[in-house]
């Protein structure tokens, strides 16, 4: 760590004439993140939903006819949703290995940024 503020001060120092690096703000990091949603995951049971489309195209939306894709676009869905769950309770707990957003913001508000030297 000392190496990296060492590398710093000197390209901030004006030891040989202008500095290297101008910042137009310290350097230092905020105490807080952006809330920003999580990414959304692929849609799930396209290829059964694509199935069961075709088969009701087929028989003339006669779902007497199509009972075996409708069970199992359903079962897909159950599944997916259970996954679903427990991704979500995984993420809750911080086992997904990324923090939410107000998670992030209430560690950096208990642990700031030391914004000058001791």
């Amino acid at each position: 760590m000392a190496g990296i503020q060492d590398k710093v001060a000197r390209l901030l120092s004006r030891e040989r004439g202008r500095p290297a690096l101008k910042p137009t703000r310290p350097l230092v990091l905020k105490d807080e993140v952006s809330n920003r949603r999580m990414k959304r995951g692929e849609a799930s049971c396209v290829t059964e939903m694509s199935l069961l489309m075709a088969c009701w195209k087929q028989h003339e939306f006669n779902n007497a006819l199509c009972s075996s894709e409708v069970s199992a676009f359903y079962r897909c869905v159950e599944n997916a949703q259970t996954e679903r769950r427990n991704q979500a309770k995984n993420l809750a707990l911080g086992q997904g290995g990324r923090l939410l957003p107000k998670q992030a913001n209430k560690l950096l508000k208990r642990h700031p940024n030391l914004t000058r030297e001791i």
